[in-house]
């Protein structure tokens, strides 16, 4: 029964001294704990699981790399869903149409403006895109002039293949009343050169485009090789000017079968204001790591790139561009550094909250604990001097001093503080043989120490 009563008092002794801590550390803890709830308003929305991209037709290069794009994201935890379209013209149209919801896409360079789409912004160039013109007979023109009066395949309706092949045949003076300009899609086009239904035809794609390949290798099929492709540069911001060597696509074979000088503008990755800036990090990442290695009529490491750009560069695509991914980024997973740049924005306030907390807690938690003792100082002391100056008898001091000492009994402080509470039962004890010497009419014997708070 004994030691079951320590226990149960060795655990009250416990339970007052965690409950003093709390009611001292408490309030620090809903400051804390305010500071996060305001610090919340300001964290950045979680990204969506999935988010929709433009591509273009399945067999073509932007659907291509869209699937290395999505299988990216998907390594990260989120779904990149593609959508096939016509081509650069019908994405722009969906970028342009909120309701579509579609906030990605690719764009060929020189589709659209930043004044007919300010909303819309650019998060790079990651490859050239050659305008292929090819035509019928053993011999091409070095010039698309001599296209006048063919029929032409021009690309189909919102496709980019279309957009750039008439403002180039326009500038060598070939319109609807020139020539027979013809609207089909790439693989239509190509039958239709196999076939003799038309004379040329216009293609944009990669160099390493399956479509570009069979091209090639038609009878009877030449690709014009652009002679005056210097002053269309001039003419045209988005086109540069890139040379295919002889036997680049296929040794073996040597095709093609001499070096081709071709214009090509970029295609390029661009987002409406809707994107959540964790995935355009995301895609920023995904671009690098698909076009980083270069291809047949780029370097590595030239792409992607913020060069050959149409619209403005998204602000996060400048940062990429200039110093690389954040900073976080490099080290960590992807969705692990996304959570720790969300919620960054809440550790500042916690870690500006926490160190005056810190610095200040440990003494104020002292001082208390030090005033639960020192209290009762002063009423030692004016009980002392009015026994000294008679102003209280024997028995009314005897009376005070057991109040006293039945308070302090009620006093709880932690062990640390215990010596301060012994010292002052001393006090206490010392001023009780006082009064029992008073009493007595003897000398009271000498005091353990000052009647005042210890330091």
């Amino acid at each position: 029964m004994a030691a079951s009563g320590q226990t149960r008092a060795k655990l009250r002794r416990l339970f007052r001294e965690l409950w003093t801590r709390i009611a001292y550390v408490g309030p620090a803890i809903v400051i804390v704990v305010a500071g996060f709830v305001f610090a919340y308003q300001f964290v950045r929305p979680a990204p969506p699981d999935s988010v929709v991209m433009a591509t273009g037709h399945e067999d073509g290069a932007y659907f291509a790399f869209g699937q290395a794009y999505a299988e990216r994201f998907r390594r990260e935890g989120f779904e990149l869903e593609l959508r096939r379209t016509a081509g650069s013209v019908e994405n722009l149209d969906l970028l342009s149409d909120e309701a579509a919801g579609v906030p990605v896409a690719f764009l060929q360079g020189g589709i659209g403006t930043p004044a007919e789409h300010p909303g819309l912004t650019s998060l790079g160039s990651v490859y050239f895109e050659p305008v292929w013109v090819f035509v019928r007979g053993s011999e091409a023109p070095g010039r698309l002039t001599g296209l006048a009066g063919r029929r032409i395949a021009v690309g189909a309706p919102g496709s980019g293949t279309r957009a750039v092949a008439l403002p180039l045949l326009a500038d060598n003076g070939i319109a609807g009343e020139t020539a027979e300009l013809v609207e089909m899609d790439s693989s239509q086009a190509m039958d239709a050169l196999a076939e003799g239904t038309v004379d040329a035809a216009f293609f944009v794609g990669a160099a390493t485009s399956q479509t570009i390949a069979t091209l090639l290798t038609l009878p009877d099929v030449t690709p014009i090789s652009f002679e005056r492709a210097e002053a269309y540069v001039r003419r045209y911001p988005y086109l540069s000017k890139v040379v295919l060597p002889m036997g680049t696509l296929d040794l073996a074979e040597n095709l093609p079968v001499r070096d081709l000088v071709l214009l090509a503008p970029t295609a390029t990755v661009v987002v409406t204001p809707e994107m959540h800036p964790a995935l355009i990090d995301l895609m920023l990442l995904a671009m690098r790591d698909t076009h980083r290695q270069g291809g047949y009529l780029e370097t590595a490491g030239f792409f992607p790139t913020g060069d050959h750009v149409t619209y403005p560069l998204a602000p996060a695509a400048e940062r990429f561009y200039e110093r690389g991914p954040p900073f976080l980024q490099r080290y960590l997973p992807f969705s692990a550094a996304n959570l720790i740049d969300r919620l960054w924005v809440m550790v500042l306030p916690l870690l500006t909250l926490l160190y005056p907390l810190f610095k200040i807690l440990p003494p104020v938690y002292s001082w208390r604990m030090r005033a639960r003792v020192n209290r009762w100082y002063k009423e030692l002391a004016v009980l002392d001097d009015r026994l000294n100056d008679r102003s209280i008898t024997p028995a009314e001091a005897t009376q005070e001093l057991d109040e006293i000492e039945r308070s302090v009994e009620q006093v709880h402080v932690p062990a640390g503080f215990a010596d301060r509470a012994y010292t002052l039962r001393m006090h206490i004890d010392y001023l009780r043989r006082k009064v029992d010497a008073k009493a007595h009419g003897e000398t009271p014997g000498e005091a353990p120490a000052s009647l005042t708070a210890p330091e």
